[in-house]
C-alpha cells in the first residue's frame, strides 16, 4: 500500500467496525499475524484483510511490516492505549447484562463514606431476608439523574430544598465530639468544652471552603459555646467522613461526628461521645429519593421498606426528633 493511499483526500468519516479494531489489538498484542488468528479463530489472511481494511478507515499504517517480525507504528501504538481499555470495558458491560438478564436488581448511588458507614453495614439482612435481588451500589459524590440513568435510588445528603422534593427523610443528624476510649486515658482532662484544645481536632479539610460543610466544622461549634479565640493543639484534616471517623478510632484525636455514621460505633464502644451536652444541630439531612422508571418495581419497593426500618431504628438511636414543620415525608406519602 502506498503512501498515497493515506493522503487526507481518502480519509473516512464511518464509525469503525468492532472486528476491525478486535483484529487489531489481537496483532499489537502478539506481535504477529498467525497468533492473532489463532486467538480469533480466524484465518492469517483473513485477519490481514481486517487489518488492512482498518488502516485504509483511519487513513495511516498502523503496524511495519518485516520480514519475520510486526512492529507497531506511533499512530498504532496511541490507538492501542485507546481502543484496547475501551473495548475492554464494553466487553464488561455485556458480561454483567447477560448475568442479570431476567434476575431482580436494585441499583443505588450514595457517597462513599454513607455506604462504607452506614449502607454496607446493615446490608446482610437484607440480602438473607432476599436472596433472589441483586443489589449494585455506586459510591460517588457526583450526583446522578435519576430520570436518565440506569439508576433505580439515590441516598442523598441535603437540607430539604428542591433538590429533596418528592424525597423520604430518613433522619436527620446532630454532631457530637467522640474520641476512642485509649485516647481518653492520656489523662488529659476532658471536662469543659475549653478542654478540646489539649486535643488534635479532626476535621474536614474543605470544611471551610464548602458552604454546607460550614455547618459541621470545629469552628461552628467553637463559636455557638463562646470560644472564637481557641486554637487547638494540631489540627488533622481528610477529605471523607469516614477518613475522619477511621482516624478518631485509631486515636488520632477528636472527632466531631455525624451521629448517624457513628450511632453503631458508639453502641458497640469503639467510640466514645466526650462532652454529651454539648452536641450541635445540623440542618442537612439524609434523603431517599426513588427514580420515576423504577418506583413501582417489587424489588424497590422491597428495598425501599426495609431502608425505612432501618432508619427508624437510626432515628431511635440518635435521638432524632423530626421538625413538624419541614415536609420530611416520613412514611413516604
Amino acid at each position: 500500500m502506498t503512501s498515497a493511499e493515506y493522503s487526507p483526500a481518502v480519509l473516512r468519516t464511518r464509525p469503525v467496525a468492532t472486528g476491525h479494531w478486535r483484529a487489531f489489538l489481537a496483532v499489537a498484542k502478539h506481535l504477529n499475524f498467525r497468533a492473532a488468528a489463532d486467538e480469533l479463530a480466524l484465518t492469517q489472511s483473513a485477519v490481514s484483510r481486517q487489518i488492512q481494511a482498518l488502516e485504509e478507515e483511519v487513513g495511516v499504517p498502523l503496524f511495519l511490516r518485516h520480514t519475520r517480525a510486526v512492529e507497531l507504528t506511533s499512530a498504532g501504538a496511541q490507538l492501542q492505549r485507546a481502543v484496547g481499555p475501551a473495548l475492554e470495558r464494553m466487553d464488561a458491560a455485556v458480561r454483567l447484562v447477560r448475568q442479570t438478564a431476567g434476575r431482580r436488581s436494585v441499583a443505588i448511588t450514595t457517597w462513599a463514606s454513607f455506604a462504607s458507614m452506614w449502607l454496607i453495614p446493615r446490608m446482610e439482612e437484607f440480602q438473607r431476608d432476599n436472596p433472589g435481588i441483586d443489589i449494585r451500589i455506586d459510591a460517588s459524590d457526583v450526583q446522578v439523574d435519576l430520570e436518565t440513568s440506569d439508576v433505580d435510588l439515590a441516598l442523598r445528603y441535603a437540607m430539604p430544598a428542591g433538590a429533596t422534593q418528592g424525597g423520604i427523610r430518613l433522619f436527620g443528624e446532630q454532631l457530637a465530639v467522640v474520641a476512642s476510649p485509649w485516647l481518653l486515658k492520656s489523662g488529659k482532662p476532658l471536662r469543659t468544652p475549653a478542654d478540646v484544645a489539649q486535643f488534635t481536632l479532626i476535621e474536614a479539610g474543605d470544611a471551610h471552603r464548602t458552604h454546607y460543610l460550614e455547618y459541621l466544622s470545629w469552628r461552628r461549634w467553637f463559636d455557638t459555646r463562646d470560644l472564637t479565640k481557641l486554637q487547638p493543639q494540631r489540627w488533622l484534616y481528610f477529605n471523607y467522613a469516614h477518613q475522619i471517623v477511621q482516624a478518631a478510632l485509631a486515636g488520632q484525636g477528636l472527632a466531631l461526628a455525624r451521629m448517624p455514621l457513628i450511632a453503631d460505633a458508639l453502641a458497640a464502644g469503639d467510640l466514645v461521645e466526650v462532652l454529651p451536652g454539648h452536641r450541635i444541630d445540623s440542618p442537612l439531612a439524609y434523603w431517599l429519593m426513588v427514580g420515576p422508571r423504577s418506583v413501582n418495581r417489587p424489588e424497590i419497593k422491597a428495598f425501599c421498606a426495609w431502608l425505612q426500618v432501618q432508619a427508624e431504628a437510626t432515628r431511635q438511636a440518635i435521638g432524632d426528633v423530626p421538625d413538624p414543620d419541614l415536609n420530611d415525608n416520613l412514611d413516604g406519602s
